[in-house]
Order: structure tokens, then C-alpha cells, then sequence
């Protein structure tokens, strides 16, 4: 095993992602910043009186005026010295050197704002008065005192944001300040219980939650520019090892966070889809957008890939009144924002997709709604297709072009697009135990990363707890775009399960050494190329769970998330099924209970059947692209 001892950055800079690989700043880049931008620090008061701390970085140059791009966000909008800047003072180099006026403001109860912080904050409809607040409101104050009070603006806004900051700028949406022309929601926080960060599909994602909001979820003593330490002392890099000797998920209030973190306390006591979760999405309220709107996102985002593609999905549906339009890359988490986006871990795609995404889609993008620059013709989905490595244009998303067909899990764990014909119950079965959870992945780590997306998945598929069905060698390309299904027929000695799908492209023997790892063969290797995770429990809903009858054949189907992707000539399809993921999931005890507050005792070995006969044909949704 390859042992990674690796601090991952998650709190970001106004959503400026710290990555390996990232565009570096420069001393052009320092030298350009401060001979072109003056900074401003202001507390710019809101209509309840709270004062949130904002920098503002203005063009030096007067011969003209300049739209603002603005950026909200929990992660600090540091630095915070007067004399220091920001390098680049905008998100990236190009919109720098284009000329805006940048905002980063801390949001309420963040940093040096006043007020008190509340994580993804409800929206509220109908605000009774002036004491009535939520981060729409908030953002709509922001720019009408920016408007009129910052010369040389131009009377137009742009917002954009990446993750949080991302959430954010889906918020400035609803109930738009009249100078916000143009937003970019980019892997935006959506919701935290169905398909973003904290949850998939009503299952715990446990390494990033714990990591994450043991900091995030401090609430603050003061006012301050620093922000809550996050949990250190796990006294082993192996997270697999710490998670596994931790026990029940009850037991990190025990042993570490002592019941004194808000946010975490939170997500114990709420265990299902209740208001709680629901008043934080902000989908319901997406209708009728007046500015336009780029959503973006990456297929290989380790913690938002729900959130730009519902978002978008939202938007269309409630017939927004400006331009929309999706762009989905081979990225993970924010990396498109300063990244080169030629490869991840093993794969190249085979040109630097971010780069192009900077020049080609977003720069035209603010400069057209902001600046009156010339239509750069965007379509409405802008989607890069891995396997094929080629950019495509689509006229709608899903495309309107793709066919719905089935991939059929069918006996010798084959895979096709056949029906399997048999009337006679066939199964696939496998045992899961709790105590050896299947592992996401082969490296020695304590922080989660996001390679274990592109990981070769062979390690898996030798365990005795995960079953594997395959395709025979394709004899034509298999494109598929558009929303994954799974639609599993399973049987349990239990009464709750985890059921983990993955679809996985598998390399020829003989495939090209194309990896920007020297060292690593391409020769069947089984890509990933969508995996997700269903608590069998939330099976018909996220808010009223049903236990599983034990031996009993009962449907589970869900949401495995968008996809775009070539299956080539001469490779295979794969589709994987497990019940655990650990610990970027948390244990499933397979018992019917409140996870969150069980004990030891309920944590159960059960034996699992995945059928695939007449009447109970379990398989894939896909949308395939016709040549």
C-alpha cells in the first residue's frame, strides 16, 4: 500500500482553492496586483445594523468605469492587514489583468464580521421586518451599498463563488439586487442530506464531515481573523485504522468533540430529511432568475458534484428569465479555478482543460454581462466528455439527443444491455461485515483527497465482499450522458443496508502508457467513473426511513449522479456493488436504528443478495449517446 500523509486545505481563501499543481503566483503577478489595485477595507451595514467586514480591491486606472465581482464567504477573506493584497487580487490571473472591482466579504458571524453564523441559513420568503435577514437579503445590501457608495462602478455586479462561497452565490439569486447582471455558482453547497458533503443519499459521509467540521462547526468566542483549529491529534495516519478503533459514530462527541461543537451536534441530532435539512436547500426558491447564471462543477468532485448539476436542473425548470448555462470539466473540488486541468492522479485528459475553461468560458462570460464585451455564444452546457477527452456542446442537459437504455446485471457477473431472460431467481450474494468494512481506498491516509475518484479499483474487486459483473470487449464506443439510476433487487438477513454502485471503465490489457505517473501501466485498469452510496433505509423516503424485512426481495433504487463519458473500443464496462466504503462513509450497523446513536451491540454481519432474473432484473439507468 502507498502510505499519504497529506493536511488538505479545506478552508479556502474566498474560495481560492490551495491544490497541488495550482497556477503559482508569480512576482508579475505581485507586481501587476499592486500597481493596479489600490485596496479598501469597509463594514458594510446590513439592514438589521450588523456590520460584515469587506475588502475591496479598486483599478487604479480612473479612465473608466468597472463592474464589481463579488465573493461571499466563511473561509476568511484574509489578508487582512491594510498593506497586504490578495495575489492575485481576483479569483484567478485573467479576470485580474481584465480589470474588476473585487469584493471578498465575510459573511455574518465569519471572521471580522459582526452577527452570528449560520451554515447554509435558510432563506425566508416572507421577512416581516427590517430584523428579518438570510444571505439573499444580506447579499442584496451588500450591492446596493456598493453601488452607491464605490466610484467609478458602472452599476453592474457579478457574484461568483466555489463550494460555501458557492452556495453563497446561489443565494444572491433569489429576490436579486437589480445590478447583479451576472452569477456563477460554481460546486455549489445544495444540500447537505441528499447528495453534498455531509451526506449522500441520506448516508453519512464520515472523513470529510469529521475533518471538516471539527473547525467549521466551532462557534466562535469573538470577533476575530483567526479561525477555530481543526482535530489534529489522530495519533496514526492510516484514517481506516483511527475510524474503525472509533466504534460508534457516537463515540467522536465522546471522545473528542465533548458535545461542544454546534454544527456537529446538529448533524447527530437531525437523522433525517426533516425541516431542518430542507430549509437549507436553496432549490425550491430558484424560480424565475433574472441575472444570468454559469453553473460549474467537476466530475470528479470529492464533495459538490450534487450541487452544480440540481442547481442548474432547478434553474431551468422555473423558466429563468436570462440566459443559463452548465459547464461541467475533469475536475475535482475547485480545481478548474487555478489548476491547469490536464490530468488527475493517473489520468490525463489530454489538454489543460481549466485553462480553457478561464479563457474560453468564464472570462467571455463576466465580460459580456459586466462589461458589454462581445456574446461569446455560450451554450447551454458546456461538458467535457472523459474517455474521449473531448470538450462537447450541448443544447440542453441532459442532452436532448441521448437514449435511455439499461445495463442489466445478468448471471456469471455478466453485464449487457440485454434482459436477463431466466424466470428462475438468479443472485449474486456476499457478505458484509461491519468489523472489515470495505476500504475507498488502497492508500495509507488521514485526510480523504480526492485521487481515490480516479483510483484503479482492481484492489476492490478481489475482496470477497464485493461483486463485480462485466461487459464482454465493446466492439463499438458507449457514450453515455446525461443522470445515472441504479435499480438494485436486494434481499438482506438484516434490517438496514448500505448498497455502494459503482460504474467503472476497464483499460485493455494492452492499453497505452498515458498516465503522468511514469510509473504506473495502464493495462486494465478500471477507472471509476461514477460511485454513490444508498442507505437502503431512506429507500422510498429521506424523511420517514422503513426498515428492510430480513430474506425479503425489495426494490432499492437512487440518484447516482450525472455523467459524461466515452467507453472505447476495445475496453469494457464494469459496474461494482458493495456495502461499505469506509471511512469516507460511515458504518452502516445493518440493523434498523438511529445510526448516529447507536451503540457497539447493533453492528451486525448480514448476508446480501443482488438478483438479476425476470421481475427482479437489477441494473444501470444510462443515457447513451447514438453515433
Amino acid at each position: 500500500m502507498k502510505v499519504i500523509v497529506k493536511l488538505s486545505l479545506f478552508l479556502l481563501f474566498a474560495g481560492n482553492l490551495a491544490v497541488n499543481g495550482q497556477e503559482k503566483n508569480t512576482a508579475d503577478d505581485t507586481l501587476y496586483s499592486s500597481e493596479n489595485y489600490v485596496k479598501l477595507i469597509k463594514k458594510i451595514p446590513m439592514r438589521d445594523g450588523v456590520l460584515l467586514y469587506t475588502v475591496i480591491y479598486m483599478p487604479q486606472k480612473k479612465d473608466q468605469k468597472y463592474p464589481f465581482l463579488i465573493c461571499r464567504t466563511p473561509y476568511s477573506v484574509a489578508p487582512y492587514s491594510e498593506n497586504k493584497m490578495r495575489i492575485p487580487v481576483g479569483p484567478n490571473r485573467l479576470l485580474t489583468k481584465e480589470g474588476f472591482i473585487f469584493v471578498y466579504q465575510d459573511v455574518r458571524g465569519k471572521y471580522l464580521s459582526e452577527g452570528n453564523f449560520v451554515a447554509n441559513r435558510p432563506y425566508i420568503p416572507n421577512k416581516k421586518n427590517r430584523k428579518t435577514v438570510d444571505e439573499s437579503s444580506d447579499t442584496y445590501d451588500t450591492i446596493d451599498w456598493l453601488v452607491k457608495n464605490i466610484d467609478h462602478n458602472n452599476g453592474k455586479a457579478g457574484i461568483w463563488g466555489i463550494s460555501s462561497p458557492g452556495f453563497y452565490a446561489t443565494s444572491s439569486l433569489i429576490d436579486s439586487h437589480p445590478a447583479l447582471k451576472a452569477v456563477s455558482p460554481q460546486a455549489p453547497v445544495t444540500d447537505w442530506f441528499i447528495g453534498d458533503d455531509r451526506h449522500h443519499n441520506g448516508a453519512f459521509m464520515l472523513m470529510g464531515s469529521f475533518s471538516f467540521l471539527s473547525s467549521f462547526g466551532q462557534k466562535r468566542d469573538s470577533i476575530s481573523i483567526k479561525g477555530a483549529p481543526g482535530f489534529s491529534k489522530y495519533g496514526t495516519p492510516d484514517s481506516y485504522r483511527f475510524y474503525l478503533d472509533l466504534g460508534s459514530i457516537k463515540n467522536i462527541n465522546n471522545r473528542y468533540l465533548k458535545y461542544t461543537n454546534p454544527l456537529w451536534n446538529e448533524m447527530m441530532e437531525n437523522e433525517t430529511y426533516n425541516e431542518y435539512w430542507k430549509s437549507r436547500s436553496p432549490l425550491p426558491h430558484l424560480s424565475k432568475i433574472k441575472p444570468a447564471v454559469l453553473t460549474v462543477g467537476g466530475w470528479f468532485d470529492q464533495e459538490d458534484l450534487y450541487g452544480p448539476l440540481k442547481t442548474f436542473l432547478a434553474i431551468e425548470n422555473a423558466k429563468p428569465l436570462s440566459k443559463t448555462v452548465l459547464v461541467m470539466g475533469p475536475w475535482y473540488h475547485g480545481s478548474w479555478n487555478r489548476r491547469d486541468g490536464e490530468s488527475i492522479g493517473n489520468i490525463n485528459f489530454g489538454s489543460k482543460t481549466g485553462e480553457f475553461y478561464r479563457s474560453e468560458i468564464e472570462l467571455p462570460f463576466f465580460k459580456f454581462y459586466l462589461k458589454n464585451s462581445t456574446d461569446p455564444l455560450l451554450p447551454k452546457a458546456y461538458i467535457f466528455e472523459t474517455g474521449s477527452n473531448l470538450w462537447k456542446k450541448y443544447s440542453a442537459w441532459p442532452p436532448v439527443e441521448a437514449v435511455e437504455k439499461y445495463l442489466y446485471l445478468q448471471d456469471k457477473g455478466k453485464l449487457s444491455f440485454e434482459r436477463p431472460s431466466s424466470a428462475v431467481p438468479l443472485f449474486a450474494e456476499y457478505q458484509s461485515d461491519p468489523a472489515k468494512p470495505v476500504p475507498f481506498t488502497s492508500e495509507i491516509r488521514i485526510f480523504r483527497g480526492n485521487e481515490y475518484l480516479v483510483e484503479d479499483q482492481r484492489i476492490f474487486a478481489s475482496r470477497p465482499d464485493v461483486i463485480t459483473f462485466e461487459t464482454e470487449v465493446l466492439d463499438k464506443d458507449v457514450i453515455i450522458s446525461g443522470k445515472l439510476t441504479a435499480d438494485l433487487f436486494v434481499s438482506t438477513t438484516g434490517t438496514d443496508a448500505d448498497f455502494v454502485v459503482k460504474l467503472i471503465d476497464v483499460y485493455p490489457n494492452d492499453a497505452a502508457n498515458n498516465s503522468p505517473n511514469a510509473n504506473v501501466k495502464m493495462g486494465g485498469y478500471q477507472l471509476m467513473v461514477r460511485g454513490e452510496v444508498m442507505r437502503a433505509k431512506f429507500r422510498n423516503s429521506f424523511s420517514s426511513p422503513e426498515a428492510m424485512t430480513p430474506n425479503e426481495i425489495t426494490e432499492v433504487t437512487f440518484d447516482m449522479q450525472d455523467a459524461s463519458h466515452c467507453f472505447k473500443k476495445g475496453h469494457k464496462i464494469m459496474v461494482q456493488i458493495q456495502s461499505s466504503w469506509f471511512p469516507l462513509v460511515d458504518r452502516n450497523p445493518q440493523t434498523f436504528t438511529n445510526i448516529y446513536t447507536a451503540d457497539e451491540s447493533a453492528f451486525q454481519k448480514a448476508n446480501h443478495k443482488v438478483y438479476f432474473h425476470l421481475g427482479a432484473s437489477s441494473h444501470i439507468k444510462v443515457q447513451v449517446i447514438e453515433k
